[in-house]
């Protein structure tokens, strides 16, 4: 059996680092290629037994040293993770996030065509895109009109209506997600659910069983899902997803950020009190986001399988433990 090729942009990443679990976990030998701007703070030695990774600096608005890497490597398929990801980053640098992420997707495609590349992408989007919807549209499933209401989640309309564009009039395979709120083990404390667990944490580590922290609105509803959930949905359509198709990947039920906050205290041990900070609020902000995950399902076969609560638990456990 000719072993894979995956190439992974955005690889020192959280889910670039949960997407090689998932890789490592299949137990077949693969030769992947990590590419982003700044070198893994993990270790890449401990997947060599089955896993042969190679990783470089790259800057995927730099065309040139794209094209030179892609050509050397020939990937058999890419995963498409780089990105600016923060919705809150798009508010405050609406121009920078809007041209980095559309001109770093269209640099990539744009190689491989000029390359005449035979490989399959997977273009992650976000269920940002859906924007503020009405309690009939709920849940949300692919076929719904897109009202995108932050810069962040235009650039990822227009990523997706380019890769569309590329596979009806070039033929390229590649494959659209709108991957909803993700969470896990080692994600950033930029993002909201490990901002909670951090700042609940110090309160526990100061000898307080009660305490207050700042947050934004958390009376709205988001569906998370486990980011080792969405690695497997990834590894699944890159082998079997349909060409030109969208799939929403989710954990299928809403969950207030009181109640997420509200959760992490009692694993902590501690009484949480929330300030709105005006700060943290973002303009229109989609109040209600639910998806539902049967068009994945019905095709591959792929539900999440990890409860939020045990997410929670683990990212507790991995903050304690200082690995985060």
């Amino acid at each position: 059996m000719a072993v894979k090729r995956f190439l992974i942009t955005g690889c020192s990443g959280f889910v670039g680092r949960h997407f090689l679990n998932c890789l490592y976990a299949k137990e077949e030998q693969m030769d992947i290629l990590g590419i982003d701007m700044k070198s893994p703070r993990f270790d890449l030695t401990g997947y060599q037994d089955r896993l042969h990774i190679d990783f470089c600096e790259v800057n995927l608005l730099n065309r040139e040293r794209l094209k030179q890497v892609l050509s050397d490597f020939k990937p058999q398929y890419i995963l498409h993770l780089a990105s600016f990801s923060s919705v809150a980053f798009s508010w405050q640098y609406p121009e920078e996030s809007f041209v980095n992420n559309t001109n770093i997707f269209l640099n990539l495609t744009g190689v491989i065509k000029e390359l005449g590349l035979k490989c399959r992408i997977l273009s992650v989007g976000s269920s940002e895109e859906y924007g503020n919807v009405s309690a009939e549209d709920l849940p949300l499933r692919e076929d719904i009109h897109l009202m995108p209401v932050s810069p962040y989640a235009v650039a990822r309309v227009s990523q997706e209506m380019l890769a569309k564009v590329f596979v009806e009039s070039f033929g390229m395979d590649i494959i659209l997600t709108r991957s909803f709120n993700h969470i896990g083990p080692w994600q950033d404390e930029r993002f909201v659910v490990p901002s909670f667990i951090r700042r609940i944490l110090n309160i526990r580590n100061s000898g307080l069983r009660e305490g207050e922290i700042e947050t934004g609105d958390t009376s709205i509803v988001r569906d998370f899902v486990d980011v080792r959930d969405v690695v497997e949905a990834y590894y699944l359509l890159l082998m079997r997803g349909t060409a030109g198709e969208i799939y929403n990947i989710c954990q299928g039920e809403g969950l207030k950020l009181s109640d997420m906050v509200n959760q992490i205290g009692s694993l902590c041990d501690v009484t949480v009190y929330t300030r709105v900070n005006p700060d943290f609020v973002r303009p229109n902000d989609n109040r209600v986001v639910i998806g539902s995950y049967d068009k994945l399902y019905r095709e591959l076969g792929w539900k999440p399988v990890i409860p939020w609560k045990q997410t929670l638990s683990d990212m507790i456990d991995c903050m304690k433990d200082g690995k985060n």
